[in-house]
């Protein structure tokens, strides 16, 4: 028989503890790779392509989908950059939603709300977020001035003189401005 020593040694012994393989890394390269796939999955394109190439026919490959859910929680979601990937992993547990992908048109449909939700999510975050200002307050108009007066200004572009008359207010002085009859005059 055999000594305890050389059991331990002979690996077809069924009462010798199995090898546990450690990763070099502790599991950082797996992390990354699968970080970088669960990414992937934010854009259409890249999930029309697995429909396309049948991965969602493969029974592996729908684990593996589940499997990923993990990045949801809270301790992951935080290494996210692309939040929609999430939105489709979790569409992508749906079959119906799995088998439509297969054709160009939901693809760029998919595409197209993704492109309208990035157009247009600061502006209607913001609408809810801040505060609206204050309206400005209602000063009351000038009052016009009276026909009659003969208070005149003088105006400091062209030295010429107008009322605060119907005639020759500082609107129509202003709109005169505007015109080039001004430059002739000088």
């Amino acid at each position: 028989m055999a000594s305890p020593k050389e059991a331990d040694n002979n690996p077809d012994t069924p009462s010798s503890p199995r090898k546990i393989y450690k990763d070099p890394d502790d599991g950082r390269q797996r992390f990354l790779l699968e970080l970088e796939f669960v990414q992937c999955l934010a854009n259409p394109t890249y999930i029309h392509y697995l429909a396309q190439n049948r991965y969602f026919d493969d029974e592996a490959f729908i684990g593996y989908l589940k499997y990923l859910q993990y990045w949801q929680r809270p301790e992951y979601v935080k290494f996210i950059m692309y939040p929609h990937c999430l939105y489709f992993l979790e569409l992508l547990q749906n079959v119906n939603f799995r088998n439509a992908m297969a054709h160009p048109g939901n693809k760029e449909l998919a595409h197209r709300q993704q492109f309208f939700f990035w157009k247009n999510y600061r502006n209607n975050r913001m609408k809810h977020i801040l505060p609206r200002p204050l309206p400005e307050p209602v000063t009351a108009p000038p009052a016009p001035a009276s026909p009659t007066s003969t208070s005149c200004s003088t105006c400091a572009c062209c030295n010429s003189r107008y009322a605060g008359c119907s005639r020759c207010s500082p609107l129509s002085h202003a709109l005169w401005h505007a015109s080039w009859f001004c430059f002739w005059e000088k």
